[in-house]
């Protein structure tokens, strides 16, 4: 029941016909409606949905589980069964679904290509590179998002969670400006999701940073971060069985920060490290 909205519109100044017809129904029809009463019920399904609207607005990834669970967070109550009703009848489906009749293609680049492919930089914190991986454990999976300096290698920002939301890389676009404190940086993803969400383009924004994205089904895009996740794969995830996520999220870290960026020699760097690499380049700048 979208005909409360009409009437919430109405009270800005939005002309009833223009909402109408934006909604997809006719105004004879919101006016017909407007001379029967409204039950309780039927005026909270569409306040419902208005909110769950908003929520898979701001990251498409959510379903209508994820989308219960944060209503419940800001204060809504309603069972999961009734935003599963509701989500279903608006077609607000997350876009990992695999439902009948729906393209499970990447949605439609945000940015344009500002890196055509050439994913090396001079000088730090020029090019970042991002992307999401997942990983199993006893207690189910544990998603990892990783922003790579594309100078140094360095893994300069990463966050891991339980669930793959546009949150995931907010997370680790924000440790990573932390750390770093950039400067019109450009950071470059695949078209997935989390990276087309509101929440990481606004936080883009926030830190003054360019968002980048490449053309669907370019291999070189995934090699960019291919060659982390591999290492990362070989070292950690293979070495045994992890029964709970927060035993491998600590072997991750501990990985990443002793022996990825302080022990694991890189051809690319001239067989240093990420660390030393950086090092050198600080102390060869001001001479």
């Amino acid at each position: 029941m979208m005909y409360p909205l009409v009437l919430d519109l109405a009270a800005d100044k939005i002309p009833v016909a223009v909402t109408c017809r934006v909604l997809g129904f006719s105004a004879q029809a919101f006016y017909a409606w407007r001379k029967r009463p409204v039950c309780r019920r039927d005026y909270d399904d569409a306040h419902l949905i208005n909110a769950a609207l908003d929520i898979h607005h701001d990251d498409p990834g959510f379903g209508y589980r994820f989308i219960a669970d944060e209503l419940s967070g800001r204060g809504v109550r309603a069972g999961r069964n009734r935003v599963h009703r509701l989500c279903s009848q608006q077609r607000i489906w997350s876009v990992h679904a695999r439902k009948r009749g729906l393209s499970r293609k990447p949605g439609p680049p945000v940015h344009d290509d500002l890196v055509t492919r050439v994913f090396t930089a001079p000088r730090p914190d020029q090019l970042w590179l991002t992307d999401i991986t997942e990983h199993p454990t006893g207690e189910g999976s544990l998603y990892l998002c990783a922003i790579k300096d594309a100078c140094s290698n360095r893994i300069v920002g990463y966050s891991m969670d339980a669930r793959m939301t546009a949150d995931l890389a907010v997370s680790a676009l924000r440790n990573a400006v932390a750390l770093r404190q950039p400067t019109a940086t450009v950071v470059h993803s695949d078209r997935g999701s989390q990276f087309r969400s509101h929440a990481f383009v606004r936080a883009l924004h926030e830190h003054g940073l360019h968002g980048s994205m490449g053309r669907v089904g370019a291999c070189a895009d995934n090699a960019a971060m291919e060659s982390f996740f591999s290492l990362l794969q070989k070292n950690v995830l293979n070495r045994q069985h992890w029964t709970t996520r927060d035993e491998l999220r600590l072997a991750i870290i501990v990985w990443i920060e002793k022996t990825y960026h302080r022990r694991r020699r890189q051809d690319r760097l001239g067989r240093l490290t990420p660390i030393e690499f950086e090092t050198l380049l600080q102390t060869a700048h001001p001479a």
